[in-house]
């Protein structure tokens, strides 16, 4: 008989004998509760892994998933033997000139003292032919901006047939783009590399995939492109895309951008290919022309010129 029962039964005594009792039941003192009893259960305990209350009262432990970015640290001397800008080195004729180039496309992305573009943040690198510079300007651009005060950067490998830019930085091949919008259960924070370069973190290609092309002009890419325009207002997402000329796959891209950057090579891009690129995106609000290769070059081999426009036909 429990100490409960024991005291129910007492006090039912005591009823019947005549005294007068409190209407609150009796305190019981605490030294003389019997404590519950966690047992132990060894594994050649006999059938006791087969008890239904055991079963209903266990629970699994489930550890909370946490997210880490993973770490990918360029090789800065490696770089810039390539002629790619190097974070605080010395001032150069080129960190002036991507300077120029950036400060319109930060203030578009910003609204810093224009009118804010919409999806501004989102800016594509592009050129009219392959072997004009464009994964070359990306990055530079990318590594320019993250030198900001107030700006963090993302570089997207978006050139899913020909991927260069983690080979440029001199990284190994890693999951990216085409594994997030390939696959539902990969989130962009599960691929993206976090860089030595304080604010740049790096969005790889991916994983190669049969129907690349066909994924990176997918609803999935579109809802994509949605979320990470909208996820953090002070980031600016860099993308190196196909050339325009070549697939249809980079047109569909930069109907979903607020800004193209469309580098072209000096002395080797006909006019005609030029005037065509430029058509494929005159519904993006903002675009800006390079000059890659120009004769007026620095002491690394590059020299830019630049021009931009606002509106529909700008």
């Amino acid at each position: 008989m429990s100490l409960i029962e024991q005291a129910a039964k007492r006090l039912e005594q005591l009823r019947q004998a005549g005294v007068d009792l409190p209407d609150q039941p009796p305190k019981i003192d605490p030294s003389v509760m019997v404590a519950p009893r966690y047992h132990q259960i060894q594994e050649n305990s006999p059938g006791i892994t087969d008890s239904p209350l055991l079963k209903q009262q266990s629970l699994p432990e489930v550890a909370p998933k946490a997210t880490i970015s993973k770490q990918a640290d360029i090789n800065f001397d490696a770089i810039a033997a390539a002629g790619l800008l190097v974070p605080n080195a010395t001032r150069s004729k080129m960190a002036d000139e991507y300077r120029v180039i950036k400060r319109p496309l930060i203030a578009n992305a910003m609204g810093k003292g224009v009118p804010r573009v919409p999806n501004g943040n989102l800016i594509m690198v592009t050129s009219a032919l392959p072997g004009e510079g464009k994964s070359f300007t990306a990055i530079n651009l990318a590594i320019s901006i993250a030198m900001e005060l107030d700006n963090t950067v993302m570089l997207v490998d978006a050139d899913v047939a020909r991927p260069s830019v983690l080979n440029m930085l001199g990284l190994p091949p890693a999951a990216g783009l085409l594994d997030v919008v390939d696959q539902d259960s990969v989130d962009i924070s599960d691929v993206l590399l976090r860089t030595n370069i304080a604010k740049l973190s790096i969005l790889p290609s991916g994983t190669q995939h049969q129907r690349a092309t066909e994924l990176l002009a997918s609803a999935a890419m579109v809802r994509l492109l949605h979320d990470m325009a909208n996820r953090y207002p002070d980031r600016i997402i860099v993308f190196d895309s196909p050339p325009l000329l070549l697939t249809t796959e980079a047109r569909a891209l930069a109907t979903h951008m607020g800004q193209v950057v469309m580098v072209i090579h000096a002395g080797q891009t006909d006019q005609s290919a030029v005037k065509e690129a430029v058509r494929t995106i005159e519904s993006c609000p903002v675009k800006m022309l390079v000059l890659n290769q120009s004769q007026e070059s620095s002491s690394a081999g590059y020299g830019y010129g630049y021009g931009y426009g606002y509106g529909q036909n700008g």
